[in-house]
């Protein structure tokens, strides 16, 4: 009998946090960013630039810088375009983005990338590289709302 009543209250205590979980991405939102980001790597690299999120019709200037480590060298500049989904007010997109990749451009090239930072935002984006660039590294980038 004490065995059952156990049961039952983790039994409603797991329903109860699975329907907050539930509730909260429900009522996630989402919008649009534009950003271009400088890249210049020799082994150790770094990256920087700015760009605009759009959310609920409003745009918001936001920067970005990151660092890199691995195979890389070269510099590039990346124009990228996408969405922003699991957020719930323009500063959840503030934060840090981490990525595995490798890759490459001689003067033109695409990339798509999708990542997450530690509130859940995802960034699903696209983007043109132009300039010498060379990778098979660890990346993250720092997104700031400002």
């Amino acid at each position: 009998m004490k065995n059952s009543s156990r049961f039952r209250s983790v039994a409603a205590a797991v329903i109860a946090a699975a329907g907050v979980s539930f509730a909260g991405s429900a009522y996630a939102d989402g919008g649009t960013i534009s950003f271009s980001v400088y890249k210049a790597a020799f082994f150790v690299g770094g990256s920087g630039g700015e760009g605009t999120l759009t959310f609920h019709g409003h745009r918001y200037p936001v920067s970005v810088g990151g660092i890199s480590g691995g195979l890389a060298f070269g510099a590039s500049k990346t124009y990228f375009h996408g969405t922003v989904r699991h957020i719930r007010r323009a500063r959840d997109v503030t934060g840090v983005y981490g990525a595995a990749g490798g890759g490459g451009a001689l003067g033109k090239g695409a990339q798509m990338i999708v990542m997450t930072n530690e509130k859940g935002a995802q960034l699903e984006l696209s983007g043109k590289q132009v300039g010498l660039q060379v990778n098979a590294d660890l990346s993250g980038i720092a997104i700031t709302v400002k």
